[in-house]
């Protein structure tokens, strides 16, 4: 099985305003976790996030949004990185083909509903922010800005979305219900957010250290990524490059707990198997997995139970999390994570696995915590959201 082309890549993160900036604080070891600067918080000395350096009034001057623009953050962030994909796969006209967009959210316009929610009935013109809340609006207003016609859907299953908008799209260009999808996500910070993973006391007042047996918990971040995938019939006709395939996916929801993840994780397990089921590859043909890796106690244990339950406990392949480079940007994880685990194949490389120190104690599982050149066919990447919601993606050389 050849998979669905991967034709074009847009991402903003902590570590970068496009692919190429990416990769090079990915190569150099630039990461993007600090304290917080653009969000006014109780909560900004005590804690650590991978924030996008960019202000809101930067973003909509780059954007040329007028200034009665409802925009959310997230919104903007997404239309930026959704651009990007589009030119990257040199796509002029939008609609020629059967087109759609899936994009994947969890905050979606929370940011500007916490800024102006005492001020909606007082202020007549804030009341244009109270639609910018819904996460559908999101895909709605990047839709809008790539002038798009058709499909435009959006998902949220917490920090699994983007993985399940690139398999949705995968799977409707595979069943010939369209040509070309837009798929991934984007996730703005906010004090909601900030305040809710406070509550739930798995962030870290560090940098996150995954799998080391003394991490603390995670940082949070802010991201945008898509993708363009595109059927074999289009790459032919206009006889593109294609940078990578996704070869194969599985979701499943071991609906074990409301936030934690099964302690022998199964659902993580399943996710995985799924996955090796519809790409028709063997655990051993997998050179490379960019793990969900949070650096939360649980999260940890559970994927490193899995990856041992598929792998026998033997011969697991090189692993890291990149998650120590941009934070944890939830509904937009497995989307940014998409991009580089291209880019691993694309240049041959692994990541490094921050601020590793000490093996958990639970199982022998070391993560690669040095830049590591091998040649790499086939990169499963996963993504593991609250709920029970895992998912699995696998990408491939073309």
């Amino acid at each position: 099985m050849k998979g669905v082309a991967i034709t074009g890549m847009g991402i903003i993160s902590a570590i970068g305003n496009s692919v190429e900036e990416n990769y090079i604080s990915l190569i150099e070891n630039k990461i993007g976790v600090s304290r917080i600067q653009n969000i006014s918080t109780v909560h900004a000395d005590v804690i650590k996030v991978g924030e996008i350096k960019k202000t809101n009034d930067e973003l909509i001057n780059e954007l040329e949004l007028n200034e009665n623009n409802n925009f959310s953050r997230t919104a903007m962030i997404g239309t930026l990185a959704a651009k990007q994909a589009v030119q990257n796969a040199g796509i002029t006209s939008i609609n020629e083909f059967r087109t759609g967009l899936i994009s994947a959210t969890s905050v979606g316009g929370m940011d500007m509903t916490e800024k102006h929610y005492y001020d909606y009935f007082e202020k007549p013109e804030l009341v244009k922010y109270i639609t910018c809340h819904d996460g559908g609006d999101v895909a709605e207003k990047i839709a809008e800005e790539l002038g798009l016609k058709g499909m435009v859907s959006t998902i949220s299953t917490a920090c699994s979305s983007a993985a399940n908008s690139i398999m949705l799209g995968a799977r409707l260009i595979k069943t010939g219900k369209l040509d070309r999808v837009i798929v991934g996500g984007a996730d703005a910070l906010a004090k909601f957010t900030i305040n809710g993973f406070k509550t739930l006391m798995i962030l870290s007042d560090d940098y996150n250290k995954p799998f080391d047996n003394n991490r603390k918990g995670l940082n949070l971040g802010e991201a945008a990524a898509f993708l363009v995938l595109e059927s074999d019939e289009i790459v032919e006709k206009q006889n593109k490059k294609v940078l990578a395939r996704v070869s194969g996916y599985g979701n499943a929801n071991d609906a074990y707990h409301q936030t934690a993840s099964s302690e022998n994780g199964d659902g993580a397990y399943l996710a995985m198997k799924k996955a090796f089921e519809v790409s028709g590859l063997q655990p051993s043909q997998i050179d490379y997995i960019n793990v969900h890796g949070t650096a939360t106690p649980n999260n940890d244990l559970s994927e490193g139970r899995a990856i041992n339950r598929i792998y026998n406990g033997e011969n697991v392949p090189d692993f890291s999390s990149t998650k120590p480079f941009t934070g944890h940007t939830l509904a937009a994880a497995a989307a940014i994570e998409a991009v580089y685990s291209v880019l691993a194949i694309q240049n041959n490389l692994v990541y490094p696995n921050l601020n590793f120190e000490t093996q958990m104690e639970e199982f022998d599982l070391t993560p690669q915590t040095s830049l590591k050149n091998k040649n790499i066919e086939h990169v499963l990447s996963n993504s593991f959201g609250f709920g029970g919601n895992c998912s699995t993606l696998i990408f491939s050389k073309s």
